[in-house]
């Protein structure tokens, strides 16, 4: 049988929050999980259950306490969030931290196809790579193809969505971070993007991690799925057996929780 392939590894992570106070929360203790190549893990799980904690520390934002995170074998558990942007994809719940509101669209990617690169005097706008940008664009199917000299901050929280998942795999990354990326959406909008996301993740082959709080998004997308509570894993179904699951069996163990933890 073929072994998989490790992208992200969170191997002994501990983090607590204000030591040695009275409002000191210990949210990992020894906490353990690994991605592999070409995964789609959704993430769900009650608030204050790790699941927020869990990105900001792979993702550089936060910085655990003892423990290691090996990106691809190689340990990150030092490197600032900026390094690790180089590798890793994030979009966040709020669309206006994936992108720079007072710049066009055009000048949103053309910082982004930069990502990593040396910014000098020179003009930060490559037009020769805009018919490039124009067909990731169209990808969208929101017709902004046609609106590259439009200010970011006047689309609607939709496009500035799909455009910040565009922006985040623009260039090779080993890792998409999704932090409720649908959040901050309507209904019909929140569809649109998890559509686009699902597309993007297949075509791109991109390993990719989702938080989310919508069981149904959960249930239907992805090929793996964990549910967190306390910090710990209680559940973590994969192929078939992630298949199998409806959000009908999702809200049962959350009832039972529940029901365990007083509520």
């Amino acid at each position: 049988m073929e072994s998989k392939s490790e992208v992200i590894r969170l191997a002994g992570v501990h983090k607590r929050f204000n030591p040695a106070t009275i409002n000191e929360t210990e949210v990992f203790t020894d906490f353990n999980l690994t991605v592999y190549e070409g995964e789609f893990v959704s993430i769900v799980g009650s608030n204050g259950s790790g699941k927020t904690t869990m990105l900001n520390l792979i993702c550089g934002s936060l910085m655990l306490d003892c423990g290691k995170i090996l990106l691809r074998g190689c340990d990150i558990t030092g490197a600032p969030e900026y390094r690790r942007a180089r590798h890793i994809g994030r979009v966040f719940q709020d669309p206006a931290r994936g992108t720079c509101p007072s710049l066009t669209i055009l000048e949103n990617m053309s910082l982004a196809d930069n990502k990593g690169g040396i910014f000098g005097l020179r003009e930060g706008i490559n037009r020769r790579r805009l018919d490039y940008y124009k067909s990731q664009l169209e990808l969208l199917h929101l017709g902004l193809e046609d609106k590259t000299d439009v200010l970011v901050g006047a689309l609607s929280g939709g496009q500035r969505q799909a455009l910040s998942l565009l922006l985040s795999t623009m260039t090779p990354i080993d890792l998409l971070v999704l932090d409720e990326h649908t959040a901050s959406l309507d209904p019909n909008s929140s569809q649109t993007i998890m559509e686009l996301t699902d597309r993007l993740v297949k075509e791109r082959n991109l390993t990719t991690v989702m938080v989310t709080h919508n069981l149904r998004f959960a249930v239907d997308y992805g090929n793996r799925i964990i549910m967190m509570h306390g910090g710990k894993c209680v559940i973590d179904a994969e192929g078939a057996e992630k298949s199998a699951y409806q959000v009908r069996d999702l809200l049962g163990t959350f009832n039972e929780i529940s029901i365990e933890c007083g509520n």
